[in-house]
């Protein structure tokens, strides 16, 4: 009986090389050995990835407005606007990088304030702080990137 000996492709055995080599083959315009199969599963990837950080930054970002707006801790204020600063800056950067990513906002923004609010809540509802349920201001692109809430 013969066992058959499964070969790893050089996608799953070394990533940085099957990259390297499908540059390569695309630079030489060697098209019929390129791993379509790999390389349009990377791009697409690509696209989700850029969706998730637009996700995770601005769940961050209504977080600390919510906490810099709501939570009456002077001490903490310097440290959420730091945040806040750094949070606007990257997203900046990624419409910079991939403007259509601002076609998502409206929908981004309804899951990253739900999931900002409840984990807020969770950490400060206990010391009798009120946090409303809905966004009380402007939550427009410019808006959400330029205004200080808190002034």
């Amino acid at each position: 009986m013969t066992q058959a000996i499964a070969r790893k492709s050089l996608y799953e055995s070394d990533f940085l090389l099957w990259t390297q080599d499908t540059v390569a083959k695309l630079k030489a315009r060697d098209f019929d050995h390129v791993d379509l199969e790999n390389l349009i599963e990377e791009i697409d990837s690509l696209g989700r990835s850029d969706k998730k950080e637009i996700k995770s930054r601005l769940t961050t970002l209504l977080a600390h407005l919510l906490k810099r707006i709501y939570i009456d801790m002077p001490d903490c204020f310097n440290g959420w606007e730091n945040t806040i600063v750094e949070q606007r800056t990257e997203i900046e950067f990624a419409f910079a990088d991939s403007p259509s990513l601002k076609t998502l906002w409206n929908d981004t923004f309804d899951i990253a304030f739900r999931t900002a609010l409840r984990n807020v809540k969770k950490e400060y509802a206990k010391k009798g702080y009120q946090i409303p349920d809905t966004w009380q201001f402007g939550r427009d692109i410019d808006t959400m990137l330029n205004v200080d809430f808190w002034e």
